[in-house]
């Protein structure tokens, strides 16, 4: 058994070892491993304009696209919950869940054709871009919420408070928020993550200055390998980052429902 396990990290983890290793090589042709040592790779990435303004613009649609997560998904998680027939709590959920079943490719066609009209003529607007990116990361948000009101039993709750007199907003307010914000912060992460490292519908729907950090990291490959791994390893590194924030979440969640149970 740990035989497998070790063989399932080797596999994981050694593309990823040789990135951070090619990072910092100053030469690597025909070489098992890559030659000298050098930084000078993360400087050429960070002096690079079109690289700069790339992570610039990823930065911007993960924030947007996380205040819209939060604008939208709450209130639609909460709807869809307290949906008084089964049936339609039930096609709902499915409803949200066909971007995830649809593939990226189809999506961004869609978006093609609607945003590359006469009538809305924005396609490579970051705007767009935004959007694209809220359309593909809202059901990831909706379902953690979903799953976590279940789970609590946040209809029971609610009941209890509405016996006792809670209008709908201080339930809203003091009962279901307060609920939910670790699984919110949780299913924002993810959302950040998801989004970080979007290329396939980002590549269609993006314009030359509103490319994303994933789409520019392509043109990387087509030069200097080192350059190329560096420019891999800041994205993976923020990818890192997102998923260490998430992790901490569940964590400090499991803490605060044990010390209350």
């Amino acid at each position: 058994m740990r035989f497998v396990v070790f063989l399932y990290l080797t596999y994981l983890l050694l593309p990823i070892g040789l990135l951070c290793v090619g990072s910092l090589g100053e030469s690597w042709t025909n070489t098992m491993l890559p030659t000298g040592l050098t930084g000078r790779w993360y400087l050429e990435v960070i002096d690079d304009p079109s690289f700069r303004r790339a992570f610039v613009t990823s930065l911007q649609v993960v924030g947007a696209a996380c205040i819209t997560n939060l604008i939208l998904g709450l209130p639609l998680a909460y709807a869809i919950y307290n949906a008084a027939h089964r049936g339609v709590r039930m096609a709902a959920r499915v409803l949200t869940l066909m971007p995830i079943a649809v593939p990226e490719l189809v999506l961004a066609f869609g978006f093609v054709l609607v945003f590359s009209s006469d009538a809305l003529p924005w396609l490579g607007s970051i705007w767009v871009l935004i959007a694209a990116h809220v359309v593909l990361t809202l059901p990831y948000l909706l379902q953690t919420l979903l799953a976590d009101m279940e789970h609590l039993g946040l209809e029971r709750v609610e009941q209890a408070a509405e016996s006792l007199g809670a209008g709908f907003g201080r339930r809203f307010l003091d009962i279901v928020m307060p609920s939910l914000r670790h699984s919110l912060v949780s299913g924002l992460i993810m959302v950040a993550a998801i989004s970080i490292g979007e290329f396939q519908l980002s590549n269609l729907v993006s314009g030359f200055l509103t490319r994303t950090y994933p789409v520019v990291l392509l043109q990387a490959f087509y030069g200097a390998t080192g350059f190329a791994c560096a420019s891999t390893v800041v994205l993976l590194a923020l990818a890192v980052a997102a998923a260490a924030a998430g992790a901490l979440t569940a964590r400090a969640a499991s803490r605060q429902g044990e010390t209350k149970t």
